[in-house]
């Protein structure tokens, strides 16, 4: 059994990574790290702190979970893994795959685990969908489609500051990113075109959509966006057939979820907390368990590194302009605008 601590108290940290601390059978939530004490205790913890440096200090914390705006990831990381800590940090681990790598190579220096809280990783259906597919259920994948609309965030929401790390692109799109990249087997794509739309100037992304190509072939059209009503879409084309996840495709958890392959017979998941198997995956592997399933460090790296491909090809080129960039409100909820 590890003790816990909590850098930030924020929403995620308050409505899910708590909960599933208390709810887990070893993890204990030893401590909470706050700018404002009261969210901080209200995640009951058995210590309060309002200094994350503080929590740092604290020799009974083992284990920290970042839970910090994304921009602030790559600093407290490193300072908690060299103050002995083991760490779950949010996803994105890191803003660019330098930032991942820098990360990784503190945490190993350390002698450290490290794990990136991608918390829909855990769940069975996910683990399964990354089985089906190279066990050869569809054959080899040509095409895949993965889009994520979010909920616009509200005036003030770090997700709207480019500064603090926020955007559609790092939030939501990170979950339609990393399936698009299990599809195809963790291989490294090209990104081959690209559109995205802010909701001011100056402002973080609202919409992204993408199309990568893979080695052999195979394409994922991926699209994410935060200006409106709530949508999930991930399915797989391949030569032997076509695999499709029921909405919610990448955040199931709290209802039951399916997973339909043709040919073969669906496969249902009942509800369940997947943020609980995570805490108690890490806890496990804190304890000296290397049986216990993690997102490992080298799938980080990539999802990491082609976020940075997308974002670099929207860069302004040399002749003016943005390459790729989409003129306001080009893009909508539903992402009905075509590449």
């Amino acid at each position: 059994m590890a003790n816990w601590g909590f850098l930030g108290a924020g929403s995620i940290a308050a409505s899910s990574l708590a909960p599933a601390v208390h709810a887990a059978d070893r993890p204990r939530l030893h401590a909470v790290a706050a700018s404002d004490a009261r969210r901080a205790r209200a995640l009951d913890p058995a210590r309060v702190y309002t200094r994350y440096g503080d929590l740092l200090d604290d020799p009974g914390v083992e284990v920290v979970y970042v839970a910090l705006h994304n921009s602030a990831h790559r600093t407290w990381v490193e300072r908690a893994v060299r103050a002995g800590k083991h760490v779950l940090c949010e996803k994105p681990l890191g803003l660019s795959a330098a930032e991942v790598a820098a990360m990784t190579a503190a945490a190993r220096d350390a002698g450290r685990l490290l794990v990136e809280a991608a918390w829909n990783r855990w769940h069975p259906r996910t683990r399964d969908l990354e089985a089906v597919i190279a066990g050869g259920a569809v054959g080899t994948v040509r095409t895949v489609t993965s889009r994520f609309d979010g909920l616009a965030p509200a005036a003030g929401n770090y997700r709207r500051d480019a500064a603090l790390g926020g955007g559609a692109l790092y939030d939501v799109g990170y979950y339609a990113v990393s399936a698009a990249l299990a599809a195809f087997g963790w291989r490294a794509p090209r990104v081959v075109r690209a559109e995205q739309e802010h909701w001011e100037v100056g402002s973080a992304d609202s919409a992204t959509r993408f199309l990568l190509e893979f080695p052999g072939g195979g394409t994922a059209e991926v699209g994410c966006s935060l200006v409106g009503g709530r949508s999930e879409t991930f399915t797989v084309t391949g030569t032997g057939g076509s695999l499709a996840l029921d909405q919610p495709a990448f955040c199931a958890g709290a209802a039951p979820s399916t997973l339909t392959v043709t040919g073969g017979r669906a496969r249902h998941y009942p509800a369940l907390d997947p943020y609980r198997l995570m805490v108690e995956a890490v806890d496990a592997a804190v304890g000296g368990d290397t049986g216990v399933h993690l997102v490992v460090p080298a799938q980080s790296l990539l999802i990491a590194a082609t976020l940075d491909a997308v974002r670099g090809h929207l860069r302004p080129d040399p002749a003016g302009g943005h390459r790729g960039r989409v003129r306001p409100g080009a893009l909508d909820g539903a992402g009905a605008t075509p590449l």
